[in-house]
């Protein structure tokens, strides 16, 4: 049947023909452009509990970055209520923390070099157990992986380090310890059951750090990252393969 003149069949017959094609597109466009799912405002307000750290790993950044974009030093300090620039330059060019201060234009400013990457230390696995979600294979692994295992036993630091964060301050990782191994290396160990280091422990390669606790959802497992200047990486492709 065609449909050279809108008539009664045409209009009944459209939508139909429509909106599978419409819905086929919006599929495609979704499991194609999954990083375009991680937005990153221009601002983010820091919430009691948080800190450089988690934002951080929240938006898939460098807290180097975070910290010369809000002229924060080395940002060991930051304060709830805070407002805190998440991208460089722009249109806004003053820094949100330090209102008042002289505003400098971004294209004034020379182009950002590149950091040179520090050596990656030897990494451990963080506990025992099957991987059950690999890096990128669902939407919950898109920064690491998911070992399942035994409630309450054992996690341990992947490599020597600083704690540079363990609390709750980004809910999506329940109790969550960071380790930072050197200037462009961290790894973050999420679901916790219980935290046995506190932020500013110098923690040895193997260290038991915490017990192995469950997702929301009543799953045991750990959530297990590791971050290249702030990016999240495959963790497979680092830790030694398991017989």
């Amino acid at each position: 049947m065609g449909c050279g003149r809108f008539d009664s069949h045409c209009l009944f017959y459209f939508p139909q023909l429509i909106r599978p094609t419409l819905l086929l597109l919006v599929v495609l466009a979704l499991s194609g452009c999954s990083n375009a799912l991680r937005w990153t405002p221009d601002y983010h307000t820091v919430k009691p509990g948080e800190t450089l750290y988690t934002i951080a790993m929240r938006y898939d950044l460098d807290t180097r970055d975070i910290a010369q974009w809000n002229n924060l030093g080395d940002g060991g300090y930051i304060r709830s209520g805070q407002k805190l620039r998440m991208k460089p330059g722009g249109s806004a060019s003053r820094s949100a923390n330090t209102a008042g201060s002289r505003s400098t234009a971004s294209s004034s400013k020379p182009a950002k070099k590149a950091r040179p990457a520090l050596p990656a230390p030897t990494w451990r696995w963080p506990t025992e157990g099957t991987v059950t979600y690999r890096f990128g294979a669902s939407s919950k692994s898109q920064s690491g992986i998911r070992i399942s295992g035994r409630e309450g036993q054992p996690v341990v630091a992947t490599a020597n380090g600083e704690v540079v964060y363990a609390g709750t301050g980004l809910k999506s990782y329940g109790q969550l310890v960071i380790i930072k191994h050197n200037d462009t290396w961290l790894s973050a160990y999420g679901f916790n059951q219980s935290l046995l280091v506190s932020e500013g422990d110098r923690i040895a390669s193997g260290q038991k750090i915490a017990t192995m606790g469950k997702t929301s959802q009543g799953k045991t497992m750990l959530h297990f990252e590791i971050r290249r200047n702030g990016q999240p990486v495959d963790p497979l492709r680092y830790l030694s393969p398991r017989n």
